[in-house]
């Protein structure tokens, strides 16, 4: 099941709406004969590319899936069905599958005389899996936000330079994260200090993410602006009051809270795109707006070793004012990126979304 956790992660920014998932095929004598994942949306599924790859081999053997296989006809056949007529004797996954269009796999499988077993490995699967499994449960993307800071929290200096505060270790591992994402947003503020491109570069096959900025007066990106290139699809968030002059660009109008937009709204218009994971970049404000909505399911902080003592910090306007209101995180892994730290962190107590 490991091994299949692992091949699953191949698929992290190319299945969406789908979720990813890995396949290994056993032999009755318990030798693999057959592995996949879920390529790429439309295309075949994990259990799919694994039962080809084994052929007759698989009949009496045992296949370790992610997720519960699908039950449901749709741009692909039901994978519970080609188990079973593969000759598969016993099934083991890993996560239940709640989309209620596609749950029944175990119960068509137990029918037809498969062993079924569940829960193997289940909580590696959920985090493999966790935009897409956000997004039925939740109705809504599943978002990391990404920061890189100094050590004492700054983001910039006081004069408004940050490039660059992290290593280039670590930038290029921020496109390892766009390109696992479905969608890459940024604020005004961001956009009007650094004219950022937010493709992904660097990583050989990756689909490009659609690059969105949340600019709700309509005034931070101009014509020429990098992001409206054709390197990546972009889409502009403003007002619904808001009057943008960018002809030909894709233009998303929502609802105004506070200083900004709606952060449900935007979330609900991503998801309609079919976005199941964000990667916020920022900035501070964005960011904060999102954590005030308890939309921040994941944090990856880039802590370089730098000191500025001024500048702003990370975070801005999260509604947080006294300590027993603090957004408490669990680190779930450190790492070094070149001379800088990377922190991975969600929060320990989830908010009400």
């Amino acid at each position: 099941m490991r091994r299949a956790v692992a091949l699953a992660s191949r698929g992290l920014g190319s299945t969406s709406p789908n979720p990813v998932v890995g396949c290994v095929v056993l032999d009755a004598s318990g030798h693999e004969v057959g592995a996949g994942w879920h390529e790429r949306a439309g295309g075949p599924h994990a259990e799919v590319h694994a039962l080809r790859q084994a052929g007759v081999l698989a009949r009496g053997g045992t296949a370790y899936v992610t997720l519960e296989p699908c039950n449901h006809t749709g741009r692909t056949g039901p994978c519970a069905q080609a188990l079973i007529e593969a000759g598969i004797a016993r099934v083991v996954y890993a996560v239940g599958d709640p989309d209620p269009q596609a749950t029944g796999g175990a119960a068509t499988l137990r029918a037809a005389g498969v062993e079924v077993t569940a829960g193997v490995l289940e909580a590696e699967a959920e985090a493999g899996n966790a935009a897409w499994l956000t997004s039925v449960r939740l109705g809504r993307p599943y978002v990391l936000w990404k920061y890189a800071a100094t050590l004492d929290g700054r983001v910039a200096a006081q004069d408004g330079t940050s490039r660059w505060i992290s290593s280039p270790e670590s930038r290029a591992d921020v496109h390892r994260l766009r390109a696992e994402a479905d969608a890459v947003v940024v604020g005004s503020g961001t956009a009007r200090a650094d004219d950022p491109h937010l493709a992904v570069r660097g990583i050989e096959g990756a689909v490009q993410p659609l690059r969105v900025v949340v600019d709700t007066g309509a005034t931070a990106v101009r014509p020429g602006a990098r992001v409206l290139d054709d390197a990546a699809p972009t889409l502009i968030a403003v007002a619904e009051d808001a009057a943008p002059d960018l002809p030909g660009t894709d233009v998303v109008r929502l609802p105004r809270a506070g200083g900004g937009l709606s952060v449900p709204a935007l979330l609900a218009a991503l998801h309609e795109r079919g976005v199941r994971s964000v990667l916020l970049e920022g900035g501070p404000a964005l960011a904060g707006s999102f954590v005030a909505a308890g939309a921040v399911d994941k944090v990856v902080g880039y802590l370089a070793p730098v000191l500025l003592g001024a500048g702003p910090a990370a975070l801005a306007g999260a509604g947080i004012t006294t300590l027993t209101d603090a957004l408490r995180l669990e680190i779930t892994e450190t790492a070094r990126t070149g001379p800088d730290l990377r922190i991975t962190a969600v929060p320990a107590t989830p908010k009400e979304r």
